[in-house]
């Protein structure tokens, strides 16, 4: 997982804040372009990305007000996404990824997580969180997002979504999330089963808690979707045994799970992160629209 110790090693190895910038800048516009014909992993060719339209919303919900990035083709409706960001939350990389989904056909909600305490962006980049203090910051914020309180999060969220002219309300909808946005996921499947098909965790952390009954790894029964579970390779020699439960839980469930170890480190799949690493992060995005063109 995505954690102090892990800050402090990067910190050691010499990854200031300047290579932070570059790697936010570079491979986030990376990310958002179209790659050339035949690149690895799964990138959009050279392909035509569609006019988007995309703006700043904000909705009710049990809670509060909250806020959040939507972006979508303007071609006509599409089907929708639900997209968890990870602990830095909104800012322009989980930005310009939501722009290259919708370049493939979606229209991509990114919320903010954090809104019953603060709205809107928080850090410019993931250096900026690593470099201010960012989890001492969010912690306090962190510790209200309970399996419940995402459950109420997601169901308002996909209720907005099917508000939204820009949504295919006769297609399923898909989640993403990150870091831990994974688990949230799981909780969103399983509080709107009859919209959420399509469940895709990068990286997550915490999807198996051995001593709690909300584990994400025990909310199959409650959905009807197909997942993706993108496990880091660090965080799987830290819990080697995770990948088979979730196997197993997801078959004993009946659900289609994709659950595999990529060749890369917690945070591999996302621009600004040091741990950013293209050729697994664009193998996890083809395997991302392979699930979302089977499940939605």
């Amino acid at each position: 997982m995505c954690d102090e110790a892990k800050l402090a090693r990067w910190a050691r190895e010499g990854l200031n804040r300047r290579q932070f910038g570059l790697l936010t800048g570079a491979a986030a516009v990376g990310a958002c372009a179209p790659m050339a014909s035949g690149s690895n992993g799964g990138g959009d060719g050279d392909i035509s990305l569609p006019a988007m339209t995309e703006r700043q919303v904000s909705f009710e919900t049990p809670a509060a007000t909250m806020d959040a990035f939507f972006v979508a083709p303007v071609s006509g409706p599409s089907p929708a996404v639900l997209f968890w960001p990870d602990i830095a939350s909104l800012r322009e990389a989980k930005r310009n990824m939501a722009r290259r989904l919708a370049g493939r056909g979606y229209a991509v909600l990114v919320v903010n997580p954090y809104y019953r305490d603060v709205a809107g962006q928080q850090f410019q980049d993931f250096a900026d969180f690593a470099g201010n203090n960012g989890f001492q910051k969010v912690k306090p914020w962190r510790e209200k997002l309970t399996a419940e309180a995402i459950m109420a999060d997601a169901t308002a969220a996909v209720g907005w979504l099917d508000a939204q002219p820009e949504v295919d309300t006769a297609r399923g909808i898909g989640t993403q999330g990150y870091c831990m946005g994974g688990p949230f996921t799981f909780w969103s499947a399983a509080a709107v089963p009859d919209r959420i098909k399509g469940v895709a965790s990068f990286h997550g952390g915490g999807l198996v808690r051995d001593d709690n009954p909300m584990s994400p790894h025990r909310t199959f029964d409650d959905t009807q979707a197909r997942y993706l579970v993108a496990i880091a390779q660090d965080d799987d020699a830290d819990a080697p045994d995770h990948k088979a439960i979730l196997r197993e839980a997801a078959a004993e469930a009946g659900r289609r799970a994709k659950v595999e170890v990529y060749a890369g480190d917690h945070g591999w799949t996302v621009p600004d992160s040091p741990a950013y690493a293209e050729a697994a992060a664009e193998r996890a995005y083809a395997d991302l629209l392979a699930l979302y063109g089977a499940a939605l």
